[in-house]
């Protein structure tokens, strides 16, 4: 799950952690308001109108700029900004719409850095990563200049230590600006070690992390990513989701308690079991690599998923206009084979059937389940084997799309 960059911030300042005054505005004459309350706060006339959109590289794409003339020019920036389709290396050429602002006094800085947190998964730790070339896209860093990457691993039983701390500070290179700015960072990357935890992050990123002139480090941006499997143990979690900024059809699938995750391909798939979907996807993708054809989703309707679900789930299949064919690959176990074929036929006789249907049944009731698909006067290609649905599946989208050019 991911939350705005001043809600990042809101959280920052709840541990502690230095962040520049700022107020989020969701119209024009909010972010005036702002900025009038801003200017006369700090003293300053410069403020920063910044979008808030769950992407990166807003900065690149027009969506942060610089008001200096004060409280009327904010506002010409908020009019330009607020409304507009933002295109970021992380949005894709389709942009996001821009709902928020926030609106941000403006510093005077010494220099920018990054800093950010990741759960390590080979290792099994969190990983804290520093480098000197704050504001610039870290996956660029990694790319081209991966030796500017400083990393250390924290040791859950003792957490982040103050060496560590103070190894990536003087990797950084902050002793030029003294002893105090040291430390300020070190209790920084400890607040931050605390957050992170207490928090259930899954990422966290300070993009740039700034030192002002006066020496002080402060978090200029704000990018936390939370782990869904923890939302259980954080209620206040539903008041920070943006539904604007997500995907709908995956904020339904997980009202009705599936896993789905939307895709570029043009396949649709039905699973259960989140191995065996992982397993069709790859299958999808290498069967039909030379002619185009890849998977559209992940979708795995669990091991005890109802009809009722399994109804809900083809029919967010068949909702998406660029699915040209279905692949049902299910294995029954816990799940029988029957009530996915039930409510397949259910789904596919409610919202019209148009494009190809492969299914594969393996397991518990399959004959029945085999028997429903059969006697549902349905167009549906059986399958025996993952491969063989993956070959059928292939050709029958890349069929249809020699149909659709004739």
């Amino acid at each position: 799950m991911k939350i705005h960059e001043y809600q990042g911030k809101q959280l920052f300042a709840k541990y502690g952690v230095p962040v520049p005054k700022g107020i989020a505005a969701f119209t024009v004459d909010e972010a005036e308001a702002a900025a009038k309350k801003l200017i006369a706060d700090t003293g300053s006339q410069v403020v920063v109108v910044k979008a808030q959109i769950h992407a990166g590289g807003r900065g690149k794409g027009g969506g942060v700029k610089v008001a200096k003339g004060g409280a009327a020019e904010a506002r010409q920036l908020a009019e330009k900004i607020l409304g507009m389709d933002l295109v970021t290396h992380q949005t894709g050429p389709g942009g996001q719409k821009v709902r928020r602002l926030y609106i941000e006094q403006g510093l005077d800085m010494a220099c920018e850095m990054y800093l950010g947190a990741v759960v390590d998964r080979d290792r099994r730790r969190v990983a804290f990563m520093a480098s000197t070339e704050g504001g610039v896209e870290i996956e660029k860093v990694a790319a081209e200049t991966p030796d500017k990457i400083l990393t250390v691993h924290v040791d859950p039983t003792v957490g982040l230590s103050s060496f560590q701390a103070r190894e990536l500070a003087f990797g950084l290179g902050l002793m030029k600006y003294g002893k105090d700015t040291v430390g300020k960072f070190v209790r920084l990357c400890a607040q931050l070690y605390d957050l992170f935890v207490k928090e259930d992050c899954s990422l966290l990123e300070i993009n740039p992390l700034v030192v002002l002139k006066n020496g002080d480090v402060v978090a200029l941006d704000a990018k936390i990513n939370f782990d869904d499997n923890a939302d259980f143990r954080h209620k206040v979690w539903s008041e920070l989701r943006d539904d604007d900024e997500e995907d709908p059809v995956e904020l339904q699938a997980k009202e009705a308690g599936l896993n789905y995750v939307s895709l570029d391909g043009n396949v649709g798939c039905l699973v259960n079991g989140a191995g065996l979907a992982m397993a069709t996807m790859d299958i999808i993708k290498h069967a039909g690599e030379k002619h185009g054809v890849a998977p559209a989703n992940f979708l795995d309707v669990g091991g005890g998923a109802t009809q009722e679900q399994v109804t809900k789930a083809f029919a967010m299949i068949l909702k998406s206009p660029k699915v040209k064919a279905i692949f049902v690959n299910i294995f029954g176990g816990i799940m029988k084979c029957d009530v996915i074929a039930n409510g397949v036929v259910a789904a596919a006789k409610e919202l019209g059937l148009e494009v190809p249907l492969v299914v594969r049944l393996e397991g518990t009731n399959v004959e029945l389940g085999r028997k429903i698909l059969t006697e549902s006067g349905l167009a549906i290609e059986p399958a025996s084997t993952m491969a063989d649905g993956a070959a059928k599946i292939v050709k029958a989208v890349s069929q249809q799309s020699k149909g659709g050019a004739a």
